[in-house]
């Protein structure tokens, strides 16, 4: 079923949540609403599901203007960051809820329940209360519920924060297959970037109550629209470098490179992404560094490289290197720069600048 959000915002006395929000969100489509805390992504996701008003703008499911209708008669399932069970029901009946209202047949009920949840791990469970099961376990709970009813519309805030690191990979990918297999479309709440990435058909990044930019996940993280969106998403984040773009080179302490075309930007900003620099021996690559520590992930190395140490305007930079990589903290080293790795920002709008091989 498509979701089309046409101009929403919303207001709280003098404050504006949320800027004119317009998306479609196509059927069978997982999108997802990334941004930190305070961004608007929950409000605009409860918005859809009725449990906001809209202060200008409409919602539509399907072919119809859903922006005044009750909650109850959207068809739609929403899990939320809390667990909302009922505590004097057991795990079976808490997920079974749905289909019981729906009168539908004991059997049928019990069959579904059980299936959902395999899905979710708790087959074992089905005779405990919430009191009972840990919160990520809760959590597992409102997600299968959620799950049973086959709505027309998922919409899931936050719904993993509770899990731990290993469950939650288990999670994302139970919720990946399950969401393809079912075609049910949905609308998924993060500040996790990662979450994101792995999740989605396509990312919609807001901040401050606008959206920044729309697009799947490769094109959020290789081409970011902003400098918020470069540094938001990725881990490690992008590294930045203060500096100026000076007829197409760019200017820094420690650092002097050719970007190319012939921009002048007084207060640029330059990033690079881990992966697409290395470490390499002085004089060999394109800005003058000192190592500055260094962590071993497990597939690779992470080494921090700290540039214009001698100035008042010194900067470190991520590098990705091989697992074996060794090097002494303070060692004189250079950093080499893939050039289709460059992307630079104007400091004053966070606008980007588009080079001429980007």
């Amino acid at each position: 079923m498509r979701v089309t959000l046409d101009r929403l915002t919303k207001r709280f006395g003098t404050f504006t949540a949320l800027h004119a929000l317009s998306l479609t969100i196509e059927p069978g489509e997982f999108l997802v609403l990334l941004g930190p805390s305070g961004c608007g992504k929950t409000t605009a996701l409860r918005m859809v599901a009725g449990l906001e008003t809209v202060s200008e703008g409409a919602i539509q499911i399907g072919e119809r203007d859903v922006t005044e209708v009750l909650p109850k008669y959207r068809d739609i399932a929403m899990v939320f960051q809390s667990y909302a069970l009922y505590p004097h029901k057991t795990v079976a009946e808490n997920i079974g809820y749905p289909l019981k209202l729906r009168r539908v047949p004991d059997p049928d009920r019990d069959q579904a329940v059980r299936q959902v949840a395999e899905q979710v791990r708790l087959d074992q469970l089905l005779d405990r209360y919430p009191r009972q099961l840990s919160g990520g376990q809760r959590q597992r709970v409102a997600l299968a519920r959620a799950i049973v009813r086959r709505p027309t519309v998922f919409l899931m805030d936050e719904p993993l924060s509770n899990l731990d690191a290993k469950l939650r990979v288990h999670m994302r990918a139970e919720l990946k297959h399950m969401q393809h297999e079912l075609g049910i479309t949905t609308v998924y709440v993060t500040h996790d970037q990662v979450e994101a990435m792995t999740l989605a058909h396509r990312v919609a990044v807001l901040n401050n109550g606008r959206l920044q930019q729309l697009g799947t996940p490769r094109e959020i993280y290789g081409d970011p629209a902003n400098l918020f969106v470069a540094g938001f998403v990725g881990s490690p984040p992008m590294s930045f470098v203060d500096g100026a773009l000076q007829s197409g080179r760019f200017v820094a302490p420690g650092a002097d490179l050719a970007v190319g075309g012939s921009f002048d930007v007084r207060d640029a900003v330059l990033g690079i992404r881990a992966e697409d620099c290395q470490v390499v021996p002085r004089g060999a690559g394109k800005v003058r560094a000192t190592v500055y520590s260094h962590e071993l992930i497990g597939d690779h190395t992470l080494v921090m490289c700290q540039i214009g140490a001698d100035s008042d305007a010194s900067h470190t930079i991520a590098v990705k290197m091989d697992k074996a990589f060794e090097a002494e903290f303070g060692a004189e080293i250079d950093i080499d720069m893939a050039p289709a790795g460059l992307f630079i920002f104007d400091k004053k709008d966070g606008s980007r600048v588009r080079l001429p091989s980007a």
